[in-house]
Order: C-alpha cells, then sequence, then structure tokens
C-alpha cells in the first residue's frame, strides 16, 4: 500500500510546476486525473522532441496519470465535473488569480460541494498583491526576487540559471509539501483548505545567506562575489588546460588545505583572506596547466571536494548513480523506453517499474454524459 493511495488528485496546470507536483504525488500512489483542452491538451504536448506521439517533455512530467479532455468554457463544463469535483481529495491548478473563479471553478464554489478539499493554487506572485495579475516566467521570478543578480558570468552580466530553480523549487515543490500538511491536517479536523503557492515569494529561502548577511550585517552581497556565488577561490570554477572545467569547493579549511597542496598552489597565494581575487587568480593559473582528466586523476582519493564538470550525457552514464538505482525505472511509449524522471520520492513509497503517459482524453468515461 503506498502512502497516498486512494488519494484523487484533479489537475488543472499546464506546463512545469503544476505537473511535477502531481507526478511526486503520483509516484507516491495518488490518481491524478489531468484536466486539458480538447485537440491540444497541455500545451508541452506539442513541444519538442517527440516521445510517442507528444513531446518527451510532456512524457517525463505526467507518467501514470490519467487524461481527461474538457473544454472548461462549455455551458454544462462544471456540471460534467461535479462527481469528480464532489469525489476529489486535491485540486492543482496554476491560471491566472480570478481565472478558476470565473470558470465556476473557484475554491469558494468547490468547498461548498466538497469541504474536504485541498485546493491548491500555484502562481508566480500569489493570490493577492499588486504582482497578482503579472504575466512572467521563472526567469522573471528570479530577477524580481534578488537571485539573478547574485550570479555574474563574463563581464559581470547575471546569466540565465540552468535549472527551473522558482518554477521547482518555487512552485511544485512547495506546492507538494504544503499539500501533504493539509491532507494531514484535514485528518483531524475533517476539512480541507486553500493553499496560495506564490514562486517568486518561496526563491527568497534559497538566498537565506544572502538575507543574512545584509540584515545583520549590512553586508549585502554583490554579484559574483560572495561566498559561494563566485567571490571565493574556495568555491569556483576553473578551466582546464583542454578547456574542461573544475568544481572546486574546498570550504573548510581541512579541505582548503589539501587542496593547495595537490594543485601546488604558492605559499603567498594560501592566505585567501587576505586577497581572494589574487588567490583566484593563482588558483585559475594551475588548475589551467593540467588537463581535465589529469586534475580528476590527482583529486583521485583526495578528500577535498573538487571534480570535473560533467555534462548531463556523462551523468546519466555513470555507474556511481546507476548504482544507487536512480535510472532504473523507465518510461515507455510506442514501443520504446527511456528513463523516467527521477523525483525525490523514497523508492519504498513508489509501486510499478516501468508506466506510459496519458493519451489526451483516455479517461473522459469518468466524466458524467452530457444533458
Amino acid at each position: 500500500m503506498q502512502p497516498l493511495a486512494g488519494i484523487r488528485v484533479l489537475d488543472f496546470s499546464t506546463l512545469l510546476p503544476g505537473p511535477l507536483a502531481t507526478l511526486l504525488l503520483a509516484e507516491a500512489g495518488a490518481e491524478v486525473l489531468k484536466i486539458e483542452r480538447p485537440g491540444t491538451g497541455d500545451e508541452m504536448r506539442t513541444y519538442a522532441p517527440k516521445f510517442g506521439t507528444d513531446s518527451v517533455n510532456f512524457a517525463l512530467l505526467n507518467r501514470g496519470k490519467r487524461s481527461i479532455a474538457i473544454d472548461l468554457k462549455e455551458p454544462g463544463a462544471v456540471a460534467r465535473l461535479t462527481s469528480l469535483l464532489k469525489s476529489a481529495d486535491v485540486i492543482v491548478e496554476q491560471f491566472r488569480p480570478g481565472v478558476m473563479d470565473r470558470l465556476g471553478l473557484g475554491y469558494e464554489a468547490v468547498s461548498r460541494v466538497n469541504p474536504r478539499v485541498v485546493y491548491c493554487s500555484i502562481t508566480g506572485y500569489g493570490q493577492s498583491g499588486p504582482l497578482a495579475g503579472t504575466a512572467a516566467h521563472d526567469l522573471n521570478y528570479a530577477a524580481d526576487a534578488g537571485m539573478l543578480a547574485l550570479a555574474a558570468g563574463p563581464g559581470g552580466a547575471p546569466v540565465p540559471p540552468a535549472a527551473l530553480v522558482a518554477d521547482i523549487g518555487g512552485g511544485s515543490y512547495p506546492a507538494v509539501i504544503n499539500i501533504l500538511l493539509a491532507l494531514r491536517e484535514r485528518d483531524r479536523t475533517g476539512r480541507g483548505c486553500r493553499l496560495d503557492i506564490a514562486m517568486a515569494d518561496n526563491l527568497f529561502t534559497f538566498m537565506y545567506w544572502a538575507m543574512g548577511d545584509g540584515l545583520a550585517a549590512g553586508l549585502w552581497p554583490a554579484p559574483g562575489k560572495a561566498l559561494v556565488t563566485g567571490g571565493s577561490p574556495r568555491y569556483n570554477v576553473y578551466r582546464t588546460r583542454d578547456d574542461g572545467f573544475i568544481a572546486a569547493a574546498p570550504l573548510e579549511e581541512k579541505f582548503w588545505r589539501t587542496f593547495c597542496e595537490v594543485i601546488a598552489l604558492p605559499a603567498a597565494a594560501r592566505d585567501d583572506r587576505r586577497d581572494p581575487e589574487a588567490s583566484i587568480r593563482a588558483v585559475a593559473a594551475r588548475i589551467r596547466k593540467k588537463t581535465a582528466g589529469e586534475w580528476s586523476a590527482a583529486f583521485a582519493g583526495k578528500d577535498l571536494c573538487c571534480n570535473v564538470a560533467r555534462s548531463i550525457d556523462e551523468a546519466l552514464a555513470d555507474p556511481r548513480f546507476r548504482a544507487r538505482g536512480l535510472f532504473d525505472r523507465k518510461l515507455t511509449a510506442g514501443g520504446r523506453s527511456i528513463v523516467a524522471l527521477p523525483v525525490p520520492v523514497a523508492p519504498e513509497f513508489r509501486a510499478g517499474d516501468a508506466a506510459g503517459y496519458p493519451a489526451l482524453g483516455e479517461a473522459n468515461s469518468l466524466l458524467e454524459k452530457e444533458p
């Protein structure tokens, strides 16, 4: 028995934040019914490249769910959904504030027929406030919250983050955390609740150190100058002779001393408190003298928190990750199988090995018949 077996989730969301949140719930045993537009479905179905008949992005994020195709603007749509609304434990939506209300599917309307429902709304800036209706994406949330300015690329300009931190870390994960908390609270009170998940709001958690430096000491970090954003030789990326890169994070003194010995850093540069930028240049000069492979061999067996930056395909082939069973689960479609998206749900809470993603509208039999 999986921990969320018997929990029914109606997922009105599209693209990334909501679908990833409901994927985690599905992985733990919840029944997830994805509500989509007839004809096209979730916009992510149309993305490239394809896996089966739809986008591989859609397939990875909607594994193990079922699909209902219904035009929410059509007369009678809410009536056709009524039985599902009454039986739902969780509703997830990520429209702009007010859209679900206008459709007759807002929290107040749904809770009247189902007071036990946990209703989770994921938006960029929340259900209230001056920015509530503002159109934006992950990069915009990072820019507004001050995160984008913390990491500088060449020339001092911020670079787009490699991960969609706001969508996933600010949207999907907080949504799941709060849905589980709300279900636990419902066990106690018998009532559901409304959850307001704002992706931009949740980015501040990731910047606890920058807030602490500024608020407590007035030391607001400049772009690329803080301990973990490129301002220290102990936490930086260095280019090798063959244009590979070394990720060096010997923050603690014991690691730093070992690192300095292995790379033969000149004594004058080892006291990085005196002139961090000079120490960074000195480390960079030493790392540039050897190839990535040579440094990898030099670091092997040493306790110093340094490694070679890998490509994603190299990481997927890494036997150390494979030994953890991280890529054992498969996603199937059209006679093909690929690695299923690894998600932070403990293996003991999952069931099954391989599953596909839903064809558009394949679960429409669950809808009430049209009058």
